[in-house]
């Protein structure tokens, strides 16, 4: 058997959006009915969509996590809809590296804070990431917190800041 490796990069073309969109459905309405039939709100429209690739070979590349990432205001950034395919979701390595990417890339954009709503059941995971609980809050009836991430732990990159597509927008 092939070894999988995991890469961990934006969504620009308009076929790795459209996967990242179903990953997202299969998720958060299909598998934890958060949501009935898609989990798309105004934040996608200014929101940067990052994907988890597993790559294998002889085998096609594959989308199986997703997070978003987007300016609430300026240097505020928001982090959410962090999920991975159920098959991968083993040893936590997807996740990680979902949420190392979204805070080094909002870091390099000019980020001074970074905030994500994390479901009850991930605390722990995103407490031992350097992530600090603000608050307790309710969504969708379904208990959250209000995380902030250490940016001391997350250095910015060199990753350039795309324009958001037009074919994303609508």
């Amino acid at each position: 058997m092939s070894k999988l490796t995991y890469s961990f990069a934006l969504a620009l073309c308009e076929s790795d959006v459209a996967n990242y969109f179903d990953l997202r459905q299969q998720i958060f309405c299909q598998e934890q009915g958060l949501f009935e039939e898609h989990d798309r709100d105004e934040s996608d429209r200014r929101a940067y969509p990052i994907v988890a690739i597993a790559h294998q070979a002889h085998q096609r590349d594959r989308i199986v996590g997703v997070v978003r990432i987007y300016e609430q205001e300026p240097r505020l950034w928001y982090g959410g809809r962090l999920g991975v395919h159920p098959e991968f979701r083993r040893g936590w390595r997807i996740g990680k590296g979902l949420i190392q990417k979204a805070v080094t890339t909002a870091n390099t954009w000019g980020c001074d804070r970074f905030l994500a709503t994390v479901q009850l059941q991930n605390v722990r995971f995103f407490t031992r990431l350097h992530w600090q609980s603000i608050e307790e809050i309710d969504i969708l009836e379904r208990p959250h917190h209000l995380m902030q991430a250490d940016l001391a732990y997350y250095p910015a990159s060199d990753q350039q800041r795309p324009t958001l597509p037009i074919w994303r927008a609508a």
